[in-house]
């Protein structure tokens, strides 16, 4: 673990939350305006999911695509660019920043972590990095991005897998932990 990429949150005793009552309150306003306003809506409605992000703070440019049924915890700490895709079920559970490149695909049930905690306390304090995932990634169903990764460009990631370090432009990975299997090949044209 790269502990320059994580900040840690102060905290004395592992009971204690590390956050502040205004933000555990604006956490249980997003999730109530998500489920009243966006969960019911049907996939041609991804303008109006859109909507609700950008009130709460997501900073999106273009057109992504948010899935009815994807879930954002913090939308303010959520950057998407065009044509970005969150799927069926993709849990961005983002205490940190996550970074979504231009077309790059979170499929579905995919779980983007940005927290952990400091095991050398017995205080376990909150520690969060961010997760940057580039233009034309691909992440498989189901895997896990966990804190400080970079998806680097063109790079996919096999279902299932668990990333826990940087992954190269143009490599593919599989596993638990995630491996280098493989290079992409693109297809001139294309």
């Amino acid at each position: 673990m790269n502990e320059s990429k994580y900040s840690t949150r102060s905290q004395t005793t592992a009971y204690e939350s590390p956050w502040s009552l205004k933000h555990r309150l604006l956490v249980t306003l997003w999730e109530y305006a998500w489920w009243v306003f966006c969960v019911w809506t049907p996939k041609p409605l991804n303008g109006w999911r859109l909507f609700w992000l950008r009130i709460f703070g997501c900073r999106i440019s273009g057109r992504p695509f948010v899935h009815q049924r994807a879930r954002v915890y913090c939308p303010w700490h959520l950057s998407m660019r065009d044509r970005a895709c969150l799927g069926d079920g993709a849990n961005v559970y983002n205490l940190g920043a996550v970074e979504l490149g231009e077309r790059c695909t979170v499929a579905q049930e995919v779980y983007l972590c940005t927290g952990t905690h400091d095991f050398s306390s017995m205080a376990l304090p909150l520690q969060t990095a961010p997760i940057w995932v580039d233009d034309d990634v691909f992440i498989g169903v189901r895997a896990l991005i966990l804190p400080g990764v970079r998806l680097r460009a063109r790079s996919i990631v096999g279902a299932g897998a668990v990333v826990s370090r940087d992954v190269e432009e143009d490599a593919i990975v599989a596993g638990t932990p995630a491996r280098v299997i493989g290079k992409r090949k693109l297809k001139p044209g294309n």
